[in-house]
């Protein structure tokens, strides 16, 4: 009996973990909150499937602050504008003002490829253009950036860690943005080819970016819906975004938006869709 009560605790723990390790700057992750559980999709509609392990599964199970709480910055004040969300995402902001925008993007990439330990994929480019791969930063490489020349130094002992990811995550913030973001993703062809994980994206200085993390569909019309998250400036929480166009609808929005999508604090064209 006592054999046979291990096995089926062991047996039972196993999701609860792994869903810990794919969340991993969580103490523990709940399902109940993830997006998946806490945004419906409109009567009529149901989400687009996913595959388990993959990136649009991963950002769909996202977990979610409990309730509607306010956003804040990551000096802990709170944003000026508190209407454009609909939730806030249970991830830190760090405490300097470097997770912005396109860092948040970063962000939420980064962690799922660190998350199934893809860490030879976690790999962005510096807006000089010089590319910063986690995996030299691992060995214990840390790049010297002096105006628009990079050059990689080994001063430090190899180290794979959580903490160490991060430490290279604000690293990444400090030198990348939505500009060299830009150059990295790929145009989407059609917005009809909308996919999860996809990048509403204009690059600048200053650019903003948004990130596709849910999709819906209607069981019947074949109509899309998504849902977009961001960070802002100053660096601020992500947060789901409301739909200022159609409050009936919102959170999310419909594929077919026409020319321009308007969000709550930043204005798209469907020519603006991009994909890692």
């Amino acid at each position: 009996k006592k054999l046979v009560l291990l096995l089926c605790i062991t047996f039972f723990s196993v999701p609860a973990l792994s869903q810990s390790r794919l969340y991993p700057w969580l103490d523990r992750y709940e399902q109940a909150q993830a997006i998946v559980n806490r945004i419906p999709p409109p009567s009529g509609y149901e989400r687009v499937k996913t595959a388990a392990g993959s990136f649009e599964d991963w950002l769909k199970n996202l977990p979610l602050k409990e309730g509607r709480p306010p956003v804040y910055l990551y000096n802990g004040r709170l944003k000026a504008n508190q209407s454009a969300h609909h939730a806030v995402l249970d991830i830190d902001v760090g405490t300097k003002n470097l997770q912005q925008c396109a860092d948040a993007v970063i962000r939420l990439r980064a962690e799922y490829l660190y998350s199934i330990r893809d860490f030879d994929a976690i790999h962005f480019k510096f807006t000089s253009g010089h590319n910063a791969p986690f995996s030299r930063w691992i060995e214990g490489e840390r790049p010297i950036v002096k105006g628009n020349k990079v050059r990689w130094v080994k001063s430090a002992r190899r180290d794979p860690s959580y903490s160490s990811f991060r430490k290279y995550l604000d690293l990444l913030f400090s030198y990348a943005g939505s500009y060299s973001l830009n150059q990295e993703l790929h145009k989407v062809s059609a917005i009809s080819e909308m996919r999860i994980g996809d990048v509403f994206i204009q690059g600048g200085f200053p650019g903003h970016a948004v990130l596709v993390v849910d999709m819906a569909i209607h069981k019947t019309s074949d109509k899309k819906l998504f849902l977009i998250a961001q960070s802002y400036l100053p660096a601020q929480e992500i947060h789901i975004l409301n739909n200022p166009d159609d409050g009936g609808l919102s959170p999310w929005y419909s594929l077919d938006f026409g020319e321009t999508l308007y969000t709550p604090e930043w204005t798209f064209t469907k020519n603006d869709l991009k994909r890692f």
